[in-house]
């Protein structure tokens, strides 16, 4: 199951966070900081995938933006990774060449997942 889904600039802002199940604002900032922490210190040549606290993470990068989906244990993570480029996939074709900028003002609008 899929926890949180969240887009992510190479700072460490937070352009987009969606999540699937109730966690408190404060908590929210935390864990979005660990995360961010997590997947951006690692390098181009390591896995997309960690393990983090009592769950998994999946990222992708595209240009300047990182795209962090939080799973379950029992969570396919191959097939996370494929639905971030699938969804990068739709956005580049909705806003041809999608920017930051389209992420930040028009993507909260579009119901995900």
């Amino acid at each position: 199951m899929i926890k949180f889904f969240l887009m992510v600039n190479k700072q460490g802002q937070t352009r987009l966070s969606r999540y699937y199940e109730h966690v408190e604002i404060n908590k929210r900032t935390m864990v979005e900081a660990e995360v961010i922490k997590n997947c951006l210190s690692r390098s181009k040549d390591e896995c997309s995938f960690i393990e983090y606290k009592d769950f998994k993470l999946v990222y992708r990068q595209y240009a300047a933006l990182f795209i962090v989906v939080g799973i379950d244990q029992t969570e396919n993570e191959m097939a996370v990774y494929e639905l971030i480029h699938n969804f990068v996939e739709v956005l580049d074709k909705y806003f041809s060449r999608v920017s930051e900028l389209d992420v930040s003002f028009s993507v909260p609008e579009i119901h995900l997942l």
